[in-house]
């Protein structure tokens, strides 16, 4: 028996917390799904376990930042003007879940991995960096994508009985300035430790890339699921 289909949807720009309603919707409507988009405008998104009073979200807002929280766990992520995001939805008994979804970073993040690859680009998921509790790609939790040993994006998930979600985001660049000022970063760590899509693909085109994303995570989710352990 074949794996179930993957619906593909490519929505474009969106709004960070719309982008955020359409995972949840997703992941209640609990159908195999991968979705991919670009973000509008900047925001400050919190980890579920984040309350908005934070320190850092106060610092944003005194930016101009709108601030919200999103469904999956981790820490403070700055999204930015042409941040390409996916999902990844399927129903809890999908066979491509697997027992060992909670650590399935690399697994699910497959998909990420060959697109950055076939711009010639190398990129692996890897343990947590560790340098900051703030911000969610230099935390000390879960995994980062990393591109020579920089930060080149990140991931969450958010489990309900009848599906999971997972999402990342790679920045298309990065404003070091705003950056810094929202987690209280120092520079010698958003200098050496950062980097971002349009840094590793200078002549990228965002409309293009955030295409190819999605077949190739689809495609990744087309092959056989791990062995049930």
């Amino acid at each position: 028996m074949g794996l179930p289909p993957v619906e593909l949807v490519d929505d474009g720009l969106v709004d960070p917390g719309e982008n955020e309603a359409r995972d949840l919707r997703d992941l209640a409507a609990a159908r195999p799904n991968v979705r991919v988009a670009r973000i509008d405008s900047p925001a400050l998104s919190l980890g579920v376990g984040q309350p908005l009073s934070t320190a850092t979200a106060r610092r944003a807002r005194a930016l101009g930042l709108p601030v919200f929280r999103r469904s999956t766990g981790g820490s403070g992520v700055l999204l930015g003007e042409g941040d390409v995001v996916w999902s990844i939805v399927l129903p809890r008994d999908d066979p491509r879940v697997g027992r060992d979804f909670v650590h399935a970073y690399a697994r699910f993040g497959s998909g990420v991995v060959r697109t950055l690859a076939s711009f010639g680009v190398e990129a692996e998921w890897g343990p947590a960096l560790g340098f900051s509790e703030e911000f969610c790609f230099l935390g000390s939790r879960g995994c980062a994508l990393t591109n020579q040993g920089r930060a080149l994006g990140g991931a969450a998930q958010h489990a309900t009985r009848s599906a999971i979600l997972h999402h990342g985001i790679l920045p298309l660049t990065i404003d070091r300035q705003r950056l810094e000022a929202v987690f209280a970063l120092a520079p010698a760590y958003s200098e050496p430790k950062l980097t971002t899509l349009m840094e590793v693909v200078p002549a990228v085109n965002p409309i293009s890339f955030a295409a190819r994303l999605g077949d190739m995570i689809g495609d990744s989710l087309s092959e056989a699921p791990p062995p049930v352990a």
